[in-house]
């Protein structure tokens, strides 16, 4: 549910390992070597193995976040026809989709740990959740109409509109406030867990799937932690292009923001749900 990789702990991990590689960091102004230097003749192209095709960059995560995107749909659409309505209406939910939901919180946690595999394990994510995400989509529109588009032009909304806000500088990262986002972010996080423990054992928390006004404000305020994470996401990705983070992070940091946005739009969805049942 909510992005669990691209936080300061994985970040400071990356750069210091990166810092120990030949090339990735320049060495400290207080560092001496008794080895001669040799200064390259001036060229027109980098002279470094390290080029900058070989380290992060805000362009090449974005194509890696287009193509993971585009998986997603493709898997989406499949998830979406494996759905059987019945004649009265009523939808057969297939069990085997949830698999889907459960494999990308297997990869989500094994990339929190090995961010080199995310070039193999993002699209492997995207895959995976794309098949539950249409399934659960094409029960929400079954039960309300045209819910799916509009859920998915309000996320596509708030995504624009939230990179247009920080990249003019209206929204700034700091300090307190990855801190405060990252805190909030857990605790739903942590709810949802204990709600779909309770689940398991018979209870059942009545405002959570309710329609009222106590309900609808928690969704407010869940699509709203989930929209700020999007402010990190960026952060993450933009410190991360400065530091020249190894190229893989592309896919790290690609991955982390699929999962934000598949969040918020399952947040929005089930908002949009609610406001209908009123």
């Amino acid at each position: 549910m909510s992005n669990p990789i691209l936080n300061e702990k994985s970040f400071a991990k990356v750069v210091e390992r990166s810092a120990g590689d030949s090339g990735w960091a320049a060495p400290q102004a207080n560092q001496r070597t008794s080895q001669p230097t040799f200064n390259a003749p001036i060229s027109d192209g980098p002279v470094s193995p390290y080029a900058s095709s070989e380290v992060m960059t805000a362009s090449g995560t974005a194509s890696a976040g287009l193509l993971l995107t585009l998986l997603l749909l493709a898997s989406a659409i499949f998830g979406w026809t494996s759905v059987s309505e019945s004649v009265d209406g009523a939808v057969q939910f297939p069990a085997w989709t949830i698999g889907g939901a459960l494999a990308g919180f297997v990869v989500a946690l094994v990339l929190t740990f090995k961010p080199k595999l995310s070039r193999i394990l993002a699209p492997i994510y995207a895959i995976a959740q794309g098949v539950f995400v249409g399934a659960i989509s094409k029960v929400f529109n079954t039960a309300y109409d045209g819910i799916v588009l509009q859920a998915v032009g309000i996320t596509v909304g708030v995504f624009v509109v939230m990179l247009v806000l920080y990249r003019t500088g209206v929204i700034r990262v700091t300090d307190k406030m990855r801190r405060t986002i990252i805190g909030a972010t857990m605790g739903v996080a942590l709810f949802y867990g204990v709600s779909f423990l309770a689940s398991l054992f018979g209870a059942n928390i009545s405002f959570f799937n309710s329609s009222s006004s106590l309900s609808i404000g928690f969704s407010l305020l869940v699509a709203g932690i989930a929209a700020m994470n999007l402010a990190l996401d960026f952060d993450f990705i933009e410190r991360g292009e400065q530091a020249r983070l190894p190229k893989y992070m592309e896919w790290y940091a690609a991955f982390g923001l699929l999962v934000t946005m598949v969040w918020l739009y399952l947040e929005i969805l089930r908002l949009l749900a609610k406001l209908r049942d009123r």
